[in-house]
């Protein structure tokens, strides 16, 4: 008999309804639960990780070329921004590597998932952030047309759309009254 999946309680790893040393839901442990947590979190972070460096990467030579020294103060400051919120995003996404290699072996697993997932999250809006930016400032130099803004806004809008809405509206959907 299938009890169902785990409840959002459960797996935020808030301490969720136990019997017997197993969690409802998937009948796992907590140290099990943490370890199929924290796989499934590299996955994400493995994804978003790779991204994030490539464009920050990128950000950095962009200073050095000819075109930059020729943009005006306007998109140079745009351009800061971006280069800030890249720093920013690889920061909170690298964290959580940091953040296992530090704590590994102290029995701590569960907070530390707790904790890495903050970090991902966190990386992922720094991320959103990042490439809204880099959009508006290469959409700026390209063309400088006042459909910029309303083009940013746009891919604004399926971002946040594929990233926020649909998961948490899954979320809502599929998992209402746990």
């Amino acid at each position: 008999m299938n009890p169902g999946p785990a409840t959002d309680h459960e797996d935020l790893g808030a301490g969720g309804p136990e019997t017997a040393g197993r969690a409802e839901g998937r009948r796992e442990t907590e140290d099990e639960r943490a370890d199929r947590r924290w796989q499934e979190l590299v996955q994400e972070i493995r994804v978003t990780q790779t991204g994030v460096q490539i464009l920050f990467g990128f950000l950095l030579t962009v200073v050095f070329t000819p075109h930059f020294q020729g943009l005006g103060q306007t998109d140079k400051t745009i351009y800061l921004i971006t280069v800030v919120l890249g720093a920013l995003a690889t920061g909170a996404l690298i964290g959580p590597v940091a953040l296992h290699r530090i704590v590994s072996g102290r029995r701590i697993k569960p907070q530390a998932v707790v904790w890495a997932s903050r970090l991902t999250f966190t990386g992922i809006v720094l991320l959103l952030a990042t490439l809204t930016s880099a959009l508006f400032l290469i959409l700026r130099a390209a063309t400088h047309d006042e459909f910029v803004p309303w083009v940013v806004s746009g891919v604004l809008a399926w971002y946040l759309l594929c990233w926020f809405v649909l998961p948490f509206w899954a979320r809502r959907r599929h998992t209402a009254g746990n």
